[in-house]
């Protein structure tokens, strides 16, 4: 029997939201033979019996034999990752008004709190007192509060947020991540890495929780 080389890569973490987890939710392949390809994307690899949201951590030596199984001739290469997560949420009605209500809230905090952070720091490091140094240093006047130096201070602030950030609504200044997305991919990959060596511990017997 000539083999069939089945390529098989494994996204670390995949969303899923039907009971029945098909190879394709969670993994992509490549085999020269299209009727394999088919058959093995429609392959059921889970059935989910729980009705909850849940992450479950796999092992991809799991779908070793259930790929024989379905076409018994691939001979399969893992190029992806050894042990994935399936990410399942119950199927759920979109409800807007919670969705623009989360959104407004977070908002509200991002802006209350990165005001107080700022004016705290300014409270710190006594801004205004050297602010009314330096303007009565370079003009001589005693300053009232509302200079240059203040409105500079305001505008800068608010172009070097937008700078660091690097976007303003829809629109980003150059194609690099922001800061946020930066922090929230390394926040997933940790707590896709906890999740794994968690269940692998558990497996063997050593669990800290």
């Amino acid at each position: 029997m000539k083999e069939t080389e089945v390529y098989l890569n494994v996204r670390e973490i995949s969303e899923v939201h039907e009971k029945k987890v098909q190879l394709k939710d969670v993994a992509q392949l490549w085999c020269s033979d299209p009727a394999a390809v088919a058959r093995l994307n429609a392959l059921t690899i889970k059935t989910i019996r729980k009705d909850r949201d849940f992450r479950y951590v796999e092992s991809v030596l799991d779908l070793l034999p259930l790929i024989r199984n379905a076409v018994p001739s691939a001979q399969v290469t893992i190029v992806g990752q050894v042990n994935y997560i399936i990410d399942y949420h119950r199927p759920k009605k979109e409800n807007y008004a919670w969705e623009w209500l989360k959104t407004g809230f977070v908002c509200l905090v991002c802006f209350f709190g990165a005001a107080f952070a700022i004016m705290t720091f300014n409270n710190d490091v006594d801004v205004t007192k050297v602010f009314q140094e330096i303007y009565y240093v370079v003009t001589g006047r005693e300053s009232d509060g509302f200079t240059i130096l203040e409105l500079s201070y305001s505008l800068g602030l608010a172009a070097g947020i937008i700078g660091f950030f690097n976007h303003f609504s829809k629109w980003k200044i150059n194609t690099d991540p922001t800061p946020l997305e930066v922090e929230m991919r390394l926040y997933e990959d940790n707590i896709s890495k906890t999740l794994i060596q968690n269940a692998d511990r558990k497996e063997s017997g050593i669990d800290v929780t």
